[in-house]
């Protein structure tokens, strides 16, 4: 459950309602969080608490979000809050494996031209850390 989740190296945490797996990896000079299942109205605050809990301030995140099957407003508002966020403190958030209704409500929104989207999860790590692709992985 969410409420099992307790410092940022705790790994993974399960929101109670609608189902949504995130699991954090540490690199260096940045975050990786993983984000699988759905985001919806009835985890949105849990997954946003999660994450900004895991994110270092002032470091690029990424979210790998190959897994995630569903995302409606609720996600979406999640998603520009922390772009938001991470403008603020001159870094940036990276979206890594978009695919599906995600991809689409984020097409349609036109958020999928302000906030950086990468086929891979290694290209927006690279993107993220400023490396060129194919150099040692950062995390």
């Amino acid at each position: 459950m969410f409420g099992s989740a307790t410092s940022a190296s705790h790994g993974t945490a399960e929101a109670a309602m609608t189902l949504a797996r995130l699991e954090t990896r540490p690199m260096t000079g940045g975050v990786l969080v993983t984000v699988a299942g759905e985001i919806d109205s009835t985890n949105a605050a849990g997954v946003h608490s999660y994450i900004e809990h895991d994110r270092r301030p002032h470091e690029p995140l990424v979210l790998d979000l190959s897994r995630l099957t569903f995302m409606d407003s609720s996600g979406l508002r999640v998603l520009v809050h922390l772009h938001e966020a991470l403008s603020r403190e001159n870094t940036s958030l990276h979206l890594a494996e978009v695919h599906h209704v995600p991809a689409r409500l984020l097409r349609i929104t036109g958020v999928w031209g302000v906030i950086a989207a990468h086929p891979t999860v290694e290209q927006a790590v690279s993107a993220a850390l400023g490396t060129a692709e194919g150099e040692k992985s950062a995390f």
